[in-house]
């Protein structure tokens, strides 16, 4: 008897082990990468998130210089804002807002167009949370996205001033794991 209770409180803790490694597996499928991408012809940035281009389709577009930026959510939750991305055609400006940052009318008053879905961010700062902010400047008045911990010194010799807070991301996917701090 004590054997079949010694086995069956085995299997059960097996059991249990097992559904908090897939939870914590699904835990990181909620999560995003978020990337720069540099057009040397034009000197702009853009903001993309993973899986919303192909790395081959931003390249023939003269994209390059792909950079992780920091991490997000795929989906709504509490403490999360949406953030989309919007495109000038005249400018060829893409810039990522925030939904509190500035209404729809605002931004096609500004003559962006194209407003997409990228991903979720933290609205406060919390463990394993980093500030992104959006830095204005450059030759074409470009508008870009930078983590607080980014290269911000070689924006700022571009020309790239007026910073102002976005929202919060994660600084490493990796970190996530480790801490399990979201």
């Amino acid at each position: 008897m004590k054997k079949t209770l010694l086995l069956i409180s085995a299997l059960m803790a097996g059991a249990a082990g097992f559904n908090y490694a897939q939870a914590q597996d699904r835990g990181n499928e909620e999560l995003i990468n978020v990337y720069s991408w540099y057009n040397t012809a034009d000197r702009t940035y853009e903001t993309v998130a993973e899986g919303e281009y192909q790395d081959g389709q931003m390249l023939n577009w003269g994209w390059n210089d792909k950079t992780m930026l920091f991490t997000a959510f795929r989906n709504p939750g509490p403490g999360r804002v949406a953030v989309y991305s919007w495109t000038n055609p005249t400018t060829k400006d893409q810039i990522s807002v925030a939904d509190d940052e500035f209404s729809d009318d605002q931004m096609i008053k500004m003559g962006y167009t194209g407003k997409k879905l990228q991903f979720y961010a933290a609205t406060r700062r919390g463990p394993n949370t980093i500030a992104v902010y959006r830095w204005v400047g450059g030759r074409n008045n470009d508008w870009v996205t930078i983590p607080e911990e980014g290269n911000t010194d070689a924006y700022y010799k571009k020309g790239y001033r007026h910073k102002t807070f976005q929202f919060y991301g994660i600084p490493r996917s990796m970190d996530v794991k480790i801490y399990n701090q979201l």
